[in-house]
C-alpha cells in the first residue's frame, strides 16, 4: 500500500483538516496516512519514510512555516510533495525551487481531485528524479574528467612517461579497487599532496639544523664566505616552504601545527638577524632545536592526515636529511667551541641515523635508482663520519662540513625519489 505524510502548518490546521483529508485519501489507496507537524518533517520523514507528502495550511499566513520545512531538502525533496490550502499558494515560484510538484484548495476538494493531484505530483517528481539523476552523472563524469586530466598530468611528470602509460596506471589502477577512475585520479592527487607536505615539512627540520651549523661554521671561519651564501639560500627556502603549507587545507591538528612551526621560525629568525658571536651561539642552538621539534610534530600530523602508509617512507627518509646536518652541527659546536651537551648529542643522533639508513636499504618501497642513491648516501655518510672523527683538526671541519653537503643533496634527492614514486602516488 503506498504510504503519504501529511504535513500540517500547526495544530489548530491539524484539528481542522485532518478527518477530512483521511476520509478522502481513504478511496485513492493511501491507508491512514501519518501525520506530523511540519516543525518535525524531516525528522518523520526519515522515520515514516513515506512515498509522497501533503502540505497542509488553512490560512495563507502558515503557508512560511511550511516553506522553511522544505529548506533542508534545498529544493531536492526525497519524494513527491503537494500543497492543499485555503486558497492558492502566495509566490508560487518559490513553492516551486522548494520542490513542490503541485497544489489545489480545500475549496470543493473531493476524493477524484485529490487522487488526481497526488497522480501528477507523483509523475512530475519522477521526472524531475531522472533529470536530477542525469545531470549529476554529467557533472561526475566532467568531475573525473577534470581529475583524470590532473593526475595523468603529475603521473606524466612526476615518472617522465607518456599520456597512454600514465591513463594505463590509472585505470588498471581502479579496476584493482573497483573504483571509477575519477576517484582513483583524486586518491592519486591527493597522496602525492601529502607526500609533498611532508617532504616540505621534513625540509623545515633539516634547515633549522643546517642554519645551525652554518652559524658555527661561520663563526669558526670554516669556508665562510660560502656558509653566508648558504645561510641566505636556507633562509629562503624555509619561508618557501611556509608559504606552500600555508596554501593548503589543513585539519586542525597539522594547523595548529603549521602555527607552532611558525612562532618557533620567528624566533630563529631574530637569532639569525643578530650581530654573530660565540656568546649568543648557544642561544641560536636552541631556537634552532625549538623549529626542529614543532616542525617534527608537523611532519607526523601530516603523515598522520594522509592516512596512507607509504607515506611513513617519506617522512623517514626526510628526517634523514635534519640527522645529518645535526651531527654536523654538534660536532662543531663540540670541536670549536667546546659545547659537552653538544658532544653528548653525537652518539645518539649517529645511531639513529644508522638504524632509519638500514630501514630505508631494507624497505620493499625503492626501485633500482633508489638503491643505487642508498648506497652512495652510505658512501657519504661514512665520509661524514670520518669529519667527525677528525673534527679537531681545519681539514677534518672542512671535510665534516662538505659531507654534510653531499649527504644533504644525496637524501633531497632520495626524498624526492620516494615522494614520486609508484608505490607512494598510487597508494
Amino acid at each position: 500500500m503506498a504510504s503519504l505524510l501529511l504535513a500540517f502548518s500547526n495544530e489548530s490546521a491539524a484539528r481542522d483538516v485532518a478527518d477530512r483529508l483521511r476520509a478522502l485519501l481513504a478511496g485513492t489507496g493511501f491507508a491512514d496516512p501519518g501525520q506530523t507537524d511540519c516543525r518535525a518533517l524531516v525528522q518523520d520523514f526519515a522515520a515514516h519514510a513515506p512515498r509522497q507528502v501533503l502540505l497542509c495550511a488553512t490560512r495563507s499566513e502558515d503557508e512560511p512555516a511550511l516553506l522553511d520545512a522544505l529548506k533542508p531538502w534545498q529544493g531536492s525533496p526525497p519524494c513527491a510533495l503537494s500543497f492543499i490550502g485555503s486558497c492558492a499558494p502566495e509566490a508560487p515560484a518559490t513553492w516551486v525551487e522548494r520542490g513542490v510538484q503541485g497544489w489545489t484548495t480545500l475549496d470543493g476538494l473531493d476524493a477524484a481531485r485529490l487522487t488526481s493531484l497526488l497522480a501528477e505530483a507523483e509523475a512530475r517528481w519522477q521526472r524531475e528524479l531522472a533529470l536530477r539523476t542525469e545531470m549529476d552523472a554529467l557533472r561526475t563524469r566532467l568531475d573525473d574528467r577534470k581529475w583524470i586530466d590532473r593526475a595523468k598530468g603529475m603521473l606524466m611528470s612526476a615518472r617522465a612517461i607518456g599520456e597512454d602509460e600514465a591513463f594505463g596506471l590509472l585505470r588498471n589502477a581502479a579496476m584493482h579497487a573497483n573504483l571509477r577512475l575519477g576517484e582513483v585520479s583524486r586518491s592519486v592527487l591527493e597522496a602525492a599532496q601529502w607526500a609533498e607536505a611532508i617532504n616540505r615539512a621534513g625540509q623545515l627540520r633539516m634547515l633549522s639544523q643546517r642554519l645551525a651549523r652554518l652559524a658555527a661554521q661561520d663563526l669558526a671561519g670554516i669556508d665562510a664566505r660560502r656558509a653566508r651564501v648558504l645561510r641566505k639560500e636556507s633562509v629562503q627556502r624555509v619561508q618557501s616552504n611556509l608559504d606552500y603549507l600555508d596554501g593548503l587545507s589543513l585539519d586542525a591538528s597539522a594547523a595548529q601545527g603549521l602555527g607552532n612551526v611558525r612562532s618557533a621560525w620567528q624566533g630563529l629568525s631574530t637569532a639569525l638577524g643578530e650581530r654573530l658571536a660565540s656568546d649568543g651561539l648557544a642561544d641560536l642552538d636552541q631556537r634552532a632545536d625549538a623549529l626542529l621539534r614543532s616542525a617534527e610534530l608537523l611532519a607526523d600530523a601530516l603523515e598522520a592526515s594522509g592516512a596512507r602508509r607509504a607515506l611513513r617512507i617519506v617522512n623517514i627518509c626526510g628526517r634523514q636529511r635534519m640527522r645529518a646536518q645535526r651531527v654536523a652541527k654538534d660536532a662543531l659546536l663540540a670541536s670549536v667551541l667546546g659545547q659537552g651537551a653538544a658532544q653528548a648529542r653525537l652518539a645518539p643522533t649517529m645511531d639513529e641515523f644508522e638504524a632509519a639508513l638500514l630501514e630505508l636499504e631494507q624497505a620493499p618501497l625503492s626501485t633500482s635508482e633508489i638503491r643505487a642513491t642508498l648506497a652512495q648516501a652510505r658512501d657519504e655518510w661514512l665520509l661524514l663520519l670520518g669529519g667527525i672523527r677528525n673534527a679537531d683538526s681545519s681539514e677534518g671541519r672542512m671535510a665534516l662540513v662538505r659531507a654534510s653537503e653531499a649527504l644533504l643533496l644525496r637524501f633531497d634527492r632520495l626524498t624526492d625519489a620516494y615522494e614520486h614514486s609508484l608505490q607512494v602516488i598510487m597508494s
